[in-house]
């Protein structure tokens, strides 16, 4: 899947840019898509430096929390759901401790703790894999939960807004929190559809019906709330449970004689060796994704796009903001400056801004997630993983262009 695709962008780039070239006469797309190469090249090495550095520190802490038992703790109170969504990890399985951890981090936006976490779950997972090039199944609920993008405090598009002077930043939180919840729920009936998941067994109801309470209930308070306290709780809740996080391994790990320093000391040579693996994948598909982009072909898309909603007598403002969706699967940057973009064209509260900032806020960087993860463990075939990852963006932008006009008008 992994080889047609990363073929197919330089596919579909090669078409768009030899059609620009003979239909509208523009030479010069060849030596942007050149230029493109390379920037995207040096971005790769970028991107890895910052990797280094959180996948080097976050792993020292987990090191520490696994020699605790924090992990062991947690993989034990999930093990009655995780048995029967991912029958090949044993109970109790170190891996979905991590699995928690990781989901946390995410669903905080604390996207620096996630990825060190995932790789570590990733990682954890590839030990009972029995092909080891073949994603497994839990490998693959695992990541396409991940790509889903679960966020229950959005803080950096509450950070992009306050930027570009809208009165009210954390407007979109509720529309991005429906979105997003619409996401997961894709994305995880899709997995369970195509690995004949029992979604009727009582401890797996119980742990969805649970769960949609809970999100109710924090949907019901968090409304609520004033513009300025939810920004307010937003950055407590997500700097206090990342810093409680840290805390709480260091003190569990001295109260159980664990050696802090020496372990985390071992575990950051374990996030430098799981770094350094990532640049050839990371290479490859960022500068696939740069070729596509420079080609034109995303322009072409939108442009198709418009012209079929407005042929259909529909309203076609919330086109505008399709850049930031059709590129966030591939670009996270690309992603950030094309809704910032938009905020600056349209204004920060019109609606295309509104739709594109909750499409950031509810989808994932697919492509990028694929690579980093399934790159760190060596996987080449990723089966339903990328189809899978992909509807569950699909319902995010959708869910968030219903939303925006139910919420906005």
């Amino acid at each position: 899947m992994l080889n047609g695709l990363w073929l197919g962008f330089f596919v579909v780039a090669a078409l768009s840019a030899f059609g620009r070239w003979l239909l509208g006469g523009d030479a010069g797309v060849f030596a942007t898509m050149v230029e493109s190469l390379f920037a995207m090249a040096k971005l790769s090495v970028e991107v890895m430096v910052l990797l280094f550095g959180t996948l080097t520190l976050w792993l020292g802490f987990l090191r520490i929390a696994e020699k605790a038992g924090i992990v062991e703790v947690l993989a034990r109170l999930l093990s009655p759901l995780f048995r029967r969504l991912m029958p090949e990890v044993p109970a109790g399985h170190p891996a979905l401790g991590l699995i928690t951890l990781n989901f946390t981090a995410n669903a905080l936006g604390l996207d620096n703790a996630a990825t060190p976490i995932g790789l570590k779950a990733m990682r954890a997972l590839q030990e009972l894999n029995p092909l080891p090039a073949v994603a497994s199944n839990a490998q693959i609920l695992f990541l396409v939960l991940n790509a889903s993008s679960l966020t229950l405090l959005p803080v950096t598009i509450f950070m992009y807004r306050a930027q570009q002077g809208a009165a009210d930043p954390t407007l979109v939180f509720l529309p991005i929190l429906i979105a997003t919840s619409a996401s997961t729920l894709a994305g995880f009936l899709s997995v369970a559809l195509m690995q004949r998941l029992k979604l009727t067994d009582p401890v797996v109801l119980g742990w969805l019906g649970g769960t949609a309470l809970v999100l109710g209930a924090l949907m019901a308070f968090l409304a609520g709330l004033s513009a300025t306290a939810l920004a307010a709780l937003s950055s407590l809740l997500g700097n206090l449970v990342l810093f409680g996080l840290i805390l709480l391994f260091l003190l569990w790990g001295a109260w159980r004689r664990v050696p802090v320093y020496e372990s985390f000391v071992e575990g950051a040579k374990e996030g430098f060796d799981v770094a350094k693996n990532l640049l050839p994948y990371l290479v490859a598909m960022l500068c696939a994704v740069g070729v596509l982009r420079a080609s034109g072909a995303l322009e072409v898309v939108l442009d198709g796009l418009r012209y079929l909603v407005t042929a259909a007598g529909l309203d076609s403002r919330f086109v505008d903001a399709m850049p930031t969706a059709l590129v966030k699967p591939f670009s996270g940057s690309a992603a950030r400056a094309m809704l910032i973009e938009t905020m600056q064209t349209a204004g920060v509260d019109s609606f295309p801004a509104l739709v594109a900032a909750t499409v950031q806020g509810s989808t994932e960087t697919t492509f990028y997630v694929l690579a980093v993860y399934f790159g760190a463990v060596g996987i080449q075939r990723a089966r339903h993983a990328v189809g899978c990852a992909l509807v569950a963006d699909g319902a995010g932008v959708l869910a968030s262009i219903a939303v925006c006009y139910w919420f906005f008008g």
